[in-house]
């Protein structure tokens, strides 16, 4: 890997990783998680917007195409947008960075349930096992002080999200033109979904703090992101590009210690390398190669499922 995807991984693992940071700040200092909610998907239009048109890349025409962002900017913006809100109300940035590592573990048992993922080996449900018995230890549910709350299911509700998200999006959303302008588009529909929330938004009260928190969540964490992650893919494959994931939750856990003085427990540092260890083994055997795609292959046109 080239020095350059090696700066850009680092960031986009450090900018992803982050989003949970910037969530648990926002609401700390005034904010509600429908005015996160919006304000991320606004600012995260608006940067793609700009991207998209100095990439020269133009808004999709096809009603049939704005017709399928509709419904992938509610599973895979909308709705776990607003549910890492709510379940940062009541759960640590760095546990929610642990509880949306959990995303491939749901799209490989989506995949299994609709018929589209036949290649389940004994290996990959081994991981699969492995995985959701690593979230189970996280929440502890026969410990009064377990983790299972109505905040965490929020959280492990958004992940199933992203990857139903990513089930649709696999179907109806496979062009690989204006990945940048594709993305806008979808994170513009996200903000009309979101819109709705307005009434029971609540008038902004929020310091500078809150204010910074929530536009570095927009521009940093929905906007800057998804480029970087467009970047890499194109540079060094999906493959390379996908390996951030496993980067998340170390500096989403690292971050909510050092600068929230959050205390993680060892259940939940077992349980989070549990979960990342049957996500690798979840990983279909093809999927560990190296090769770089063509430049005119299919590109993702929105963030992968990892990212908060």
């Amino acid at each position: 890997m080239s020095p350059a995807s090696t700066l850009r991984m680092a960031a986009l693992a450090l900018l992803w990783g982050s989003g949970f940071l910037w969530i648990k700040l926002a609401l700390d200092h005034g904010l509600s998680p429908a005015q996160i909610t919006i304000a991320r998907c606004v600012l995260g239009t608006a940067v793609l917007f700009l991207l998209a048109r100095a990439a020269g890349q133009r808004l999709p025409r096809s009603r049939s195409t704005w017709g399928h962002l509709i419904v992938a900017a509610l599973f895979c913006n909308a709705i776990p947008f607003a549910l890492f809100a709510v379940g940062e109300q009541s759960v640590d940035s760095g546990v929610a960075g642990v509880l949306n590592a959990t995303t491939p573990l749901w799209s490989l048992l989506i995949g299994v349930l609709l018929g589209t993922d036949r290649g389940l080996r004994p290996l990959r449900l081994t991981g699969l096992l492995l995985g959701f018995a690593g979230t189970v230890l996280i929440f502890a549910p026969w410990h009064r002080s377990g983790l299972l709350t109505w905040g965490a299911l929020a959280l492990l509700t958004a992940a199933a999200s992203y990857a139903v998200a990513f089930a649709y999006m696999a179907r109806k959303l496979t062009s690989g033109q204006g990945p940048l302008a594709y993305s806008a588009a979808q994170l513009l529909m996200a903000t009309a979904w979101t819109t709705l929330s307005v009434p029971v938004a609540g008038p902004v009260d929020a310091d500078l703090i809150g204010l910074g928190a929530v536009t570095a969540l927009g521009v940093l964490g929905t906007g800057v992101t998804f480029y970087l992650n467009y970047r890499l893919i194109a540079d060094e494959g999906p493959v390379t590009a996908a390996t951030v994931g496993y980067l998340l939750p170390v500096v989403s856990v690292t971050l909510g210690a050092v600068l929230l003085d959050e205390r993680v427990g060892s259940r939940v540092l077992i349980g989070m390398a549990i979960v990342l260890t049957g996500v690798a083994l979840t990983r279909p055997t093809g999927a560990r190669g190296t090769a770089r795609p063509a430049p005119t292959a299919p590109q993702p046109k929105n963030k992968p499922h990892y990212a908060p």
